[in-house]
C-alpha cells in the first residue's frame, strides 16, 4: 500500500488507542484493616525518630574517634574493608539517616495519604485569579487528606528528623579550619617563627640561598627577601646544611606564609625612625613583612629612591623610610615592622616577633597597635 491509499485519520473521531479512562478504584490494605494503618503509622514513626538517634551517633563519632584509626572488616582471608573509622561511620550514620526520612516520606504517601484517583484536562499555562484560587483551594484539601491533622505526630516526626539531620553538616564545617577564638588566633595567624626570639637565636637567612645575612654585606638602597632560620634551616659559610629547626610539607608552607619578609638598607639620615624603635634597626636596615595587609599578596617592588614597597595585586603603597605606613592603595594598615638586631658575628637576628599580626586586615583583628604616621 503506498502512501497515497492511506486511510486519513480524523483527529476528532478516530484514535489509534481507545482512552482507557479511570481504572476500577481498589481499596488499600492499610484503609480497609485499621490495624494494618496503625502498623504503617508506626513503623513511619519509627524511621523519623531514628533520624535524631543517627544524628547524635554522628557527633559522638566526629568528637570521639581519632582521625587516624581504621576499620579492617576480612573473611576467610579476603579482605572487604580497609578505610577510616571516623569516615566510615560517619557515611554511615548521615547516609542512614536520609535514607529514613526518604523512606518514611514515601510510605507515608504511600498507605497513609488519601488513595484515590483523578482525570483532569489540561489546560493553559497561564493561571488567572479563579484559577489560583483554585490551586489553594485543592492545596487545603491536600492537606486535610495527607492526615496530618488527625495523624499530627508524623508532620512534627518529620520536622525534628529534617531538622538535626543538617546538625552533622554544620559540625563538620570545623573540619574547614581552627575554630577563630581569640586565643587560637594568637596562637596560629597572630603568631609566626620568629616568636622564638631572643629565647633562641633566629637568624635572618636568603630565602634562596639560605644563608645569613650580614650587616656589612648590605649597601644603602637594597632589597632582599629573607625568613626566618628555623623555617628551612640554615647554610653555613663552609655550604654546611643546618637543619635541624627545618620545617617540612603543609607546616612548612603554612609557617613561610607568615614569616616572609623582606629586609632593606636605607641611609639612617634620609628616614624616620620614631623613638619607640630606635633599637628595631642595625643602621639603617630594617625588615619588614613582606605580605601586603590588604588581601595577603607577596611584596617586593621596591623604589629604592623614595622608600617605596608597591604591592602589584592592587597597588597599594608602603614608606619603608617611615615605619611602612601606608601613603596609597586600598591597604588599611601600615607593613609590620620585625625587631631586628645582629648578634657576636655580626649576622642579622630576630628581636621578638611581629608585635602585630601580619597578612590582611581582616575584621576580627585587634589594629589598636599599629603605627601611625607620627607615633612615637
Amino acid at each position: 500500500m503506498s502512501n497515497d491509499d492511506r486511510p486519513v485519520l480524523d483527529p476528532t473521531t478516530d484514535h489509534v488507542v481507545p482512552n482507557p479512562g479511570v481504572e476500577e478504584h481498589i481499596e488499600r490494605f492499610t484503609d480497609v484493616d485499621k490495624g494494618a494503618g496503625n502498623r504503617a503509622y508506626a513503623a513511619i514513626l519509627a524511621m523519623l525518630g531514628a533520624v535524631p538517634v543517627l544524628v547524635i551517633l554522628n557527633l559522638i563519632v566526629y568528637f570521639a574517634i581519632r582521625r587516624h584509626t581504621t576499620i579492617n572488616i576480612e573473611f576467610a582471608g579476603v579482605k572487604f574493608l580497609h578505610a577510616s573509622a571516623q569516615n566510615f561511620l560517619l557515611g554511615l550514620t548521615a547516609g542512614l539517616g536520609v535514607l529514613l526520612i526518604g523512606l518514611a516520606v514515601v510510605q507515608w504517601a504511600r498507605v497513609l495519604m488519601d488513595d484515590h484517583e483523578i482525570v483532569e484536562e489540561r489546560h493553559s499555562a497561564a493561571s488567572d485569579e479563579e484559577t489560583r484560587a483554585i490551586a489553594i483551594e485543592k492545596f487545603q484539601a491536600g492537606v486535610a487528606e495527607s492526615n496530618v491533622k488527625r495523624r499530627g505526630l508524623i508532620l512534627g516526626a518529620l520536622g525534628g528528623a529534617v531538622g538535626t539531620v543538617a546538625l552533622p553538616a554544620v559540625v563538620t564545617l570545623a573540619d574547614m579550619g581552627p575554630w577563630p577564638t581569640k586565643a587560637m588566633r594568637k596562637e596560629t595567624i597572630e603568631k609566626t617563627l620568629f616568636a622564638a626570639a631572643p629565647e633562641k637565636e633566629v637568624l635572618l637567612v636568603n630565602d634562596e640561598t639560605w644563608r645569613p645575612i650580614k650587616a656589612t654585606d648590605l649597601e644603602i638602597g637594597q632589597l632582599v627577601n629573607a625568613e626566618p632560620s628555623n623555617l628551612h634551616g640554615w647554610v653555613d659559610d663552609e655550604g654546611h646544611h643546618h637543619h635541624e629547626d627545618a620545617l617540612e610539607g603543609v607546616e612548612g608552607h603554612q609557617a613561610k606564609a607568615k614569616a616572609a619578609i623582606v629586609i632593606v638598607r636605607m641611609d639612617p639620615n634620609d628616614i624616620k625612625i620614631p623613638e619607640s624603635r630606635k633599637d628595631w634597626h642595625v643602621s639603617g636596615i630594617l625588615a619588614y613583612s613582606k605580605i601586603c595587609t590588604h588581601v595577603g599578596c607577596p611584596i617586593s617592588l621596591w623604589e629604592r629612591q623614595t622608600h617605596h614597597l608597591l604591592c602589584p595585586c592592587h597597588q597599594s603603597t608602603f614608606d619603608l623610610g617611615n615605619s611602612g605606613v601606608v601613603v596609597f592603595g586600598p591597604a588599611a594598615r601600615s607593613l609590620p615592622q620585625l625587631p631586628i638586631t645582629v648578634n657576636d658575628e655580626g649576622y642579622l637576628v630576630a628581636r621578638s616577633d611581629f608585635t602585630v599580626p601580619v597578612g590582611p586586615s581582616y575584621f576580627e583583628r585587634d589594629s589598636r597597635n599599629d603605627y601611625k604616621d607620627g607615633d612615637q
